[in-house]
This record gives C-alpha cells, structure tokens and sequence, in this order.
C-alpha cells in the first residue's frame, strides 16, 4: 500500500459513517453458494440495490449535502446527471429540505424525470448529450448560485461512497480481493481508502466496460475514443475523476475490461440464480470473474452491486436474449417438400422429442427454393441445449434440411 497522503482520509471515511447512520440501509453481504461453485472462488455479494433509489449514489449525495454550509443548504443545489446520481441528491435533498435542481440531457426517458421529480427536484432538460448537460449546468449554477454536486470528483462525496468499504470489512475482514464497477471512479476509491487502511493486503480490483475504459485509459496512457453505447451506462464515463485518478493511481491493484456479451451474461445470471435485479453497473464485477476466472479462482472475493436501476423492457429483452443463448428458445430454417403433411410431421418429431414450438411461419412465394419446395421458420422452447440437439439430430434423421438462424448463436 503505498503511503501517501489523499484528499479523503480513512477518519472522513468514519464521520461519514455516523452521519450516514440511520438514514442509508446498511445493505448484506451475502455469500452466493450457487456462484461460489459455478466460478470456483467464495463469491460474496454487496446489495447496494437495495438502497431506497437502488443505488450506492445515496452515500455520497446525502454525506455532500450534510456538509453543506447554513447559507448553502438554503440557496440550493444542483447536480447533471440522468441516472442514479440524480436520484439520490433528489431524494436526499427533499429529505433534508434543501432544494435541489437537476439537470438532464433533453432526451433523457421519461420515467427517470418522473422519478427524480416525484423525490421533489426542479428538473431542467438542456443538452443533446450529457457533456453538454454537465457544461451547461456549470452556467446555470453560477448564474443561480446553486452549489455543485459532482457525482464522483468530490471528496465528501468519495468519502461517503467508502462507507461501503467499511461495511463490507466489518462483515468479511479476511477478504482476498474486492471487485467494484468504475465510473468516474468516486466508488472504488473511497472504498480503496476505507479497505486497504483496514487491511493493506486486500486486492482492490476495478471493472469497466470495454467501451468506456476511463481509469483503465488513464493507468494505461492509451488513446480513448467512445464506441457507441454500452449496457454498463451507470459507468458509461469518458474521462476518470481528477481526485479518484491520484487515489486509484496508489490504492487499486488492477483494472479488468468486459465486454458487452459478458455484461448481458452476469445480469441474467444474477436475475435467475440470485433472484436480484441488477443494472449493467452492478453486474460488471460477475462479468469479470467470469471473464477472467483464473484471478478468483479460490479466492474470497466481494463484488460490489452497485444499483439496480434497469429498464424493465431492457430486461426483459436480456432475459429473453439469455435463453436464446443457452439454447432454450432457438428458431429454426427447416427446408420441406411442399405436399401434405409435411409441416405435421416437423411438428409431431418435434413434440416427441420434447420441444414446445412458440412460433410458426411458412413460406411459399418468397423463396429461392424450387417451385415444389419450400420452407419454415420455426421458434421452439427447449429444456436445454442437449434436448435442442436431438430434436436437430431428429429432424435431420428423417431428411429435413435445418439451418439454425445465425441470432440463435448469440
């Protein structure tokens, strides 16, 4: 552990505490058996999800706003944000009777500035994208003079966020390693200060999507060009924190990208074996270990969940997109004579062998096959891919052409 001094101390990292004390839910950690065998690592998991807006940004909102001047809690504040962060400086804000303005890019979803006014904020929309929300809001705050709630490059808010190292210490001090999302990087910093003070010998480990790579850029000196979106979007940030850099740069021991397919992995699997609702944030330290299962294997590893905050028709949609890729819900091209009977007997062959046909289609006019054949696109629900393979092996046995269609393979 390297010595030297930060701008956020383990003691902040206590004050926070007890003022946080009573009015943030002091969230489980939880051993996961079923993860603990699949991954061969002791898999803990931290259910920051469970917070009141479902995600650890209370933390850090409500210890900034408790350290607000008298005259700055009576003018207000303002925060840009259209996620977790904005919630929670709103909620907390309310609470607390301190006015709070939030603004959020002009396209940003209704139900999330549904949401942030139901907590009582002023919502403003300004900006195509958030870097000209965040630009904007630095005008509107001078010209308002409303004080500015930075999600991540703060040190009362780092600090507030470290909470979560302390509780996660108290509960498993013997810990190997703690994987946590990163963003802007106010997370796993205060959470670095508040472990490793706790005990030096903990590997804190970072998780970033590969398409926003911002602290592992940073570490790396690599050039950075955004890639589009990612379902990570809780740490969907171009540039790391000037504040959590110099903390990351001495306290994190490593930082490991996962891509896209990874993320989509670990929410289903926390959906169906945890039985919890993760967002892409809060499942990218499950991706990790997935993808690099060599670094935890026999390891006692904490991950850190950082919210839940997901959209429902985005989840279902996962859900869905996870059953194909175990082989459970599968459409098949099947090639046929068009006589008779011929879409009965695909039929019976897959009933006998097991598979609940959701969908069918037939195809006569717009085909390249010969003018006396033709074909069918057919979705089926499987028990698993083995059964999927006999009902192939069947359908092929009796002399039917099937191509399994390419979004099957996702």
């Amino acid at each position: 552990m390297n010595n030297t001094p930060h701008s956020v101390t383990f003691d902040d990292i206590q004050k926070a505490a007890k003022a946080l004390k009573g009015a943030i839910v002091k969230t489980p950690l939880n051993l996961s058996v079923t993860l603990s065998k699949l991954t061969g690592a002791e898999i803990y998991l931290k259910f920051e999800n469970l917070q009141f807006t479902a995600s650890f940004k209370e933390r850090g909102a409500l210890n900034k706003l408790i350290n607000l001047t008298d005259s700055e809690k009576e003018t207000g504040v303002i925060a840009a944000s259209a996620g977790n962060h904005a919630q929670g400086v709103a909620y907390h804000g309310n609470r607390l009777g301190i006015p709070t303005t939030i603004v959020m890019p002009i396209n940003t979803p209704f139900i999330k500035v549904s949401q942030t006014k139901e907590h009582g904020a002023n919502v403003v929309l300004l900006g195509e994208k958030f870097d000209d929300t965040a630009e904007l809001t630095l005008k509107l705050a001078e010209e308002r003079n409303l004080t500015l709630l930075h999600p991540f490059n703060d040190n009362d808010v780092i600090a507030g966020q470290g909470t979560i190292g302390l509780e996660v210490m108290e509960a498993c001090p013997d810990l190997d390693i703690i994987l946590v999302p990163v963003g802007g990087g106010g997370l796993i910093s205060g959470i670095a200060i508040a472990a490793k003070h706790i005990n030096p010998d903990i590997k804190i480990i970072g998780v970033q999507a590969e398409r926003f790579p911002s602290l592992h850029r940073a570490v790396h000196n690599n050039d950075f060009t955004a890639q589009g979106s990612t379902l990570a979007e809780g740490i969907a940030v171009k540039t790391i924190g000037d504040i959590p850099y110099k903390i990351c740069k001495d306290l994190v021991d490593d930082i490991l990208l996962v891509s896209e397919s990874a993320l989509e992995e670990a929410v289903c699997m926390l959906m169906t074996i945890e039985k919890t609702v993760p967002e892409g944030a809060g499942a990218a330290p499950l991706a990790a270990i997935n993808s690099y299962p060599d670094i935890f294997k026999g390891k006692k590893v904490a991950m850190i969940l950082s919210g839940g905050n997901i959209d429902p028709r985005l989840l279902a949609s996962l859900l869905m997109r996870g059953l194909v890729r175990e082989g459970r819900i599968t459409r098949l091209r099947i090639e046929l004579l068009d006589v008779p009977g011929a879409l009965a007997q695909i039929t019976k062959i897959i009933g006998d062998l097991g598979g609940n046909i959701i969908e069918v289609s037939h195809h006569r006019l717009f085909t390249e096959l010969p003018a006396k054949e033709t074909y069918s696109n057919v979705t089926l629900e499987t028990r698993d891919r083995k059964n999927l393979d006999d009902i192939l092996d069947g359908l092929r046995g009796e002399g039917f052409t099937v191509h399994r269609n390419r979004s099957s393979d996702l």
